[in-house]
């Protein structure tokens, strides 16, 4: 309540305000009656002060220091009986009080103090049961808006036009929930809010208000606490009164209903997450029985299997002997949830997973590795500068090459680790490495898969008019002959049979190629096709 409000009050009605007019809006928390004068040892922010006046009858001097020192605290107002022992308030008390916009209230004699606090605090409690019965009704609609599957953005359409204010809801990192598009306008103060991040709320405050100058306008912000207390904003794009208590009372209640809401939705979010960890470990570990149940499971997470992908692990640059690992791992945690939001930002299509200290990211590309690593590496760069900016850690990142479907994501992940650790093998941080090409294997996964099936077929077709064990037989003895640098009788030592033997198989393939084997082109094209082979899974 008010100070104002006790002029309202019928018993009040002869209540007399002497000075500080202009304080009338002060609130009203409690009521304190006493005549002493250490009064202000046991007086706090929002209390009414009743007394006789009995310690300030001729002592000006402590009067001014007593509604000098109420005004510092905060306190609302004092009454006084001042026809009882003062006949009067001193003009330099009157004048200081009007400075100091601190209500004076002539108390009339006949009136008990005891009863000006009784009504007081009758009139107190009678606001705060209204004020409770208002905040469990606001809370019972909003958490019924809930249970009835409308949603949080639903809820807030339903608040602004009670408040006739526009509302914004933003993640920790000043990032839009709802809405997800916004007007040029929000999004300048969005980011103007990003640059102060969350110094604006003062100590043990539930909301503020505060004013921007570029756009000019004012904002209340109120924290949403959510999971692992996480501070979410819900923003009113104007100023909320503080004392409008009931409207006060009822953007409270929605953030309570808002943050269960957003907990569930993170719970949920996380059990998601660990069934998509599970397919990423299977489909890197070779773990599937066949290609066709990870055709199946990839629908899952909307992942195509003849896709090309370019894969990136990131690690968090932070040494590990300066946190315990809970502490490392909790960070880690929040970092890559923050990074798996970013990620999907990305003007590609993203696959998002975690492994252990690493995070993985999966990117569909049409393009060549080159020119991938040339559109990444920007993105990959403002990430990094990011999580500078909200977490003050550096992340590096490694880059892979190309592949041509998704049953060679194990082998382009490997490549992205392998990147990842030989720049921080180096000493490098904060860094973003390619994969740098090794051997022929990594040259032909670069190639698309029906080149590298029309190129073997191509090669060894005739060789399949034999029956299927033959045909492995003479495959066989190729491969150790080429791989033994054309020597028979090393050949025959690795196969364990005859040299006659080796040579009988050999003449029979030159027959069916119609080629010499002991011509140059003849054994690198069969060389190739023989690296080839593993690649396609034959």
């Amino acid at each position: 309540m008010k100070v104002a409000d006790l002029f309202l009050i019928p018993a009040f009605k002869n209540f007399e305000i002497i000075a500080g007019k202009t304080g009338l809006n002060r609130n009203i928390n409690n009521i304190n009656m006493m005549d002493a004068p250490d009064i202000i040892d046991f007086l706090k922010s929002d209390d009414l002060l009743v007394t006789s006046g009995y310690h300030l009858r001729n002592d000006p001097q402590f009067f001014v220091l007593l509604v000098k020192n109420m005004a510092r605290l905060g306190c609302s107002a004092i009454g006084i009986k001042t026809e009882r022992f003062l006949h009067g308030i001193p003009q330099e008390v009157c004048e200081l009080a009007d400075k100091l916009e601190f209500p004076i209230i002539n108390i009339p004699t006949e009136i008990p103090l005891v009863e000006v606090v009784n009504e007081t605090l009758s009139l107190l409690r009678d606001n705060r049961l209204k004020e409770l019965k208002f905040a469990i009704d606001a809370h019972e609609q909003f958490t019924i808006h809930i249970m009835n599957g409308k949603g949080v953005q639903k809820l807030l359409e339903n608040l602004s036009n009670i408040i006739q204010q526009p509302l914004l809801l933003l993640d920790p990192y000043f990032r839009p929930l709802i809405p997800k598009k916004l007007s040029s306008e929000n999004h300048k103060i969005i980011q103007s809010c990003a640059l102060i991040k969350n110094d604006f709320f003062l100590e043990k405050s539930n909301y503020t208000s505060f004013s921007l100058t570029d756009p000019r306008c004012t904002l209340t912000i109120f924290p949403v606490y959510t999971a692992g207390n996480k501070q979410c904003y819900l923003i009113a794009l104007g100023e909320i009164s503080y004392f409008d208590r009931l409207l006060i009372l009822t953007l409270e209640q929605a953030v309570n209903v808002i943050a269960f809401e957003l907990m569930k939705e993170d719970a949920l979010k996380q059990n998601d997450r660990k069934i998509k960890q599970l397919f990423f470990m299977n489909l890197i570990n070779n773990a599937f029985s066949s290609e066709k149940e990870i055709t199946h499971r990839a629908k899952e997470f909307h992942l195509k299997t003849d896709q090309k992908y370019v894969c990136i692990a990131g690690q968090l640059d932070m040494p590990d002997q300066t946190s315990s690992f809970i502490q490392y791992q909790m960070e880690t945690n929040t970092i890559y949830d923050y990074m798996e939001d970013e990620v999907n930002s990305l003007p590609f299509a993203s696959h998002f997973f975690i492994e252990g200290q690493q995070c993985i990211i999966l990117l569909e590309i049409e393009d060549s590795v080159s020119h991938v690593h040339e559109q990444v590496s920007p993105y990959l760069h403002q990430l990094q500068n990011k999580i500078q900016h909200f977490f003050n850690q550096s992340i590096s990142f490694g880059l892979s090459t190309i592949c041509h479907q998704l049953m060679d994501v194990h082998a382009i992940y490997k490549e992205a680790l392998d990147a990842l650790d030989t720049g921080r093998r180096i000493g490098k941080t904060n860094f973003i490495e390619g994969y740098e090409i090794k051997d022929i294997t990594d040259m032909l996964r670069m190639i698309p898969v029906e080149d590298l099936k029309a190129f073997y077929k191509n090669t060894l077709q005739h060789l399949f008019q034999y029956p299927k064990d033959e045909a492995e037989t003479l495959l066989h003895t190729l491969f150790v002959y080429l791989e033994s640098h054309g020597q028979i009788s090393e050949t025959s030592k690795k196969l364990f049979v005859h040299r006659n033997t080796v040579i009988y198989r050999l003449e029979k393939c030159e027959t069916v190629f119609g080629w010499d084997l002991k011509d140059p082109d003849t054994t690198f094209r069969l060389r190739l096709a023989m690296r080839i082979r593993p690649l396609l899974n034959l």
